[in-house]
């Protein structure tokens, strides 16, 4: 799914023998009134393969409610009907999805208000994998980045930092949520520090996860949201398939709903590597 005016701007940045070619800043008409720092232009680039960051959303797939995340009911069936419709009954923020800043602020902007330019961006993941194999509470961390530019340059402008922690393997089981006898939940994030670090040192546009939240499972003043957010970025969570992914070079494309006033929505997700 691609909101209006996002194919045009994607085929004007996309061959498939070539070019990656036009500006990725997000401008405060892509944010209402919040405007990104670091207008940057992305470099000429190709891509050969398409890596699909998205899960399959099913009635099954895991909530922080508890309940489906969408309920499917046939309304019309093909040898009745001569067509087949569902109705869907949704939850914003499950599956794959987008959270818009106005999830966690009084004014933010809400998903319809966020611009196509902004739906296409480099993509830089950082690797924790090994962390959250031992700690299933980890966080990446400004020594992550820090360690993540050694090796692979600045964090380019206006790009999407994301959090491959494998922790998408466990999407199936109790692991993903990871809740404990107490009711606590258990799963990686970026730590507020990183995102405060990103924010005021770096030009990025938004964070991805593959776990449920931006904020690690334990969090409960969800400070990296309550950051993040209100500063006119987003959020996008239960990403999948990251380490298919190289740390840096692909460019992320964002499929969203654009339905008015939503905080959020479920995401096609896609990375052109």
């Amino acid at each position: 799914m691609c909101v209006p005016g996002c194919e045009e701007a994607v085929l004007k940045r996309l061959t498939r023998r070539g070019l990656f070619r036009g500006a990725t800043a997000a401008t405060a008409a892509g944010f209402a009134a919040t405007a990104l720092p670091g207008v940057a232009a992305a470099q000429a680039r190709s891509f050969s393969k398409v890596v699909d960051l998205t899960h399959t959303m099913s009635p099954e797939f895991p909530t922080f409610f508890g309940v489906p995340g969408i309920e499917m009911q046939k309304q019309f069936d093909f040898k009745k009907d001569g067509f087949n419709l569902y109705w869907w009954r949704i939850i914003e923020h499950a599956g794959t999805h987008m959270d818009a800043p106005i999830h966690f602020s009084e004014a933010g902007a809400t998903i319809d208000k966020i611009a196509a330019d902004a739906l296409v961006a480099p993509l830089a993941v950082v690797d924790i994998a090994a962390k959250a194999e031992k700690d299933v509470d980890a966080q990446v961390t400004v020594a992550d980045i820090e360690a993540w530019e050694g090796k692979n340059g600045k964090i380019p402008d206006g790009a999407v930092v994301a959090m491959n922690s494998g922790w998408d393997k466990h999407v199936t089981t109790a692991k993903f949520m990871g809740k404990d006898a107490n009711g606590v939940l258990h799963f990686p994030g970026f730590s507020a520090e990183a995102a405060e670090y990103l924010m005021k040192t770096r030009s990025v546009r938004g964070l991805a996860v593959d776990s449920a939240s931006l904020d690690h499972g334990p969090s409960k003043d969800f400070k990296v949201h309550y950051m993040w957010l209100p500063s006119g970025r987003f959020g996008l969570e239960c990403v999948a398939n990251l380490g298919a992914v190289p740390p840096v070079g692909a460019t992320i494309v964002i499929g969203q709903p654009k339905i008015r006033d939503a905080t959020g929505g479920p995401s096609r997700i896609l990375a052109l590597v």
